[in-house]
């Protein structure tokens, strides 16, 4: 029942190719510190699906992404992610540019275990002719009603961030808002948590252990206690945004060796050094949460 792992051994069970789903939204929740130890292995030729931030770009400028299938990419405050904008202009990767609620509908069959979901989300609209390969279905119940037929979006990985876990796979997520890290992890076939903190056991000691536990243990397959380990993002109600780590990072995409230099100075040496070289816990934990 013991879960646990580290984060070398939560990258040993994703394999070049995988489909890999990264919960949170834009530059909230992100898992980062799972997407920088991504960075330092010799994984490849992935395929991500995501509402997208600075993971997409990251992985993107490595060297890491075939695909990707996405409802936006963007850091927030900062609206289009640098170094995803650099790789979709160059067509450096597939994509599959749907709308928000169409990726929803997509992880939701996926989650349901049916093969698409009917809607009429995209139709009469340029998601139909950028993604030829979506079809529409009659209704069994009036053939002259049309609608689009999402595939079901089958994710190998889930990735996950959550505010604490325990070694059985039990989490809870504080904040306002989940997103859609319940229908990620329903999604996948394996779902790997990060946590600001691991606990021998989640129980009632801990208040709202139901309501903040957005997914069901028996769909855990790792959990690693990473704090900080949104950094640069957002954790709600821990840390806020580093804006001005992500305006470096943004900078440093206009450098000719921008990306070498961030991964240079930030990724190679590791996650104690990451957080040290950003400023120290202490420092990190007075960012401020954001309103949104």
């Amino acid at each position: 029942m013991n879960k646990e792992t580290d984060l070398a051994g939560a990258v040993a069970q994703l394999e070049s190719g995988m489909t890999v789903g990264i919960g949170g939204w834009g530059a909230r929740r992100k898992p980062m510190a799972l997407v920088r130890a991504i960075l330092r292995s010799d994984l490849t030729d992935l395929t991500l699906v995501a509402y997208g931030g600075p993971e997409i770009g990251m992985l993107c400028a490595a060297g890491k992404v075939r695909r990707l299938v996405y409802g936006f990419v963007s850091l927030d405050a900062i609206p289009l992610e640098p170094y995803f904008r650099k790789a979709r202009e160059a067509g450096a990767v597939a994509v599959s540019e749907l709308d928000e609620g169409l990726l929803l509908l997509g992880l939701r069959a996926a989650a349901e275990g049916v093969p698409f979901a009917p809607t009429r989300v995209g139709l009469g609209s340029d998601v139909l002719t950028y993604n030829p390969d979506l079809r529409t279905v009659a209704s069994p119940y009036d053939p002259a009603d049309i609608l689009l037929a999402m595939p079901a979006i089958r994710l190998d990985a889930a990735l996950i961030h959550v505010n604490r876990a325990d070694r059985r796979g039990n989490t809870q997520t504080d904040g306002p808002d989940p997103y859609f890290d319940e229908l990620f992890a329903r999604a996948a076939a394996r779902v790997i948590v990060t946590a600001e903190e691991v606990h021998d056991r989640l129980d009632r000691s801990h208040p709202g252990l139901v309501q903040r536990s957005l997914f069901d243990r028996g769909l855990v397959t790792a959990v690693v206690a990473t704090p900080f380990g949104a950094h640069p993002t957002t954790m709600h109600d821990r840390y806020g945004t580093d804006m001005a780590h992500l305006s470096a990072y943004v900078a440093s995409a206009a450098e000719d060796r921008g990306w070498a230099s961030y991964m240079a100075d930030w990724v190679v040496p590791g996650e104690a050094a990451y957080l040290d070289r950003a400023g120290g816990t202490e420092a990190l934990a007075r960012l401020p949460v954001p309103q949104f």
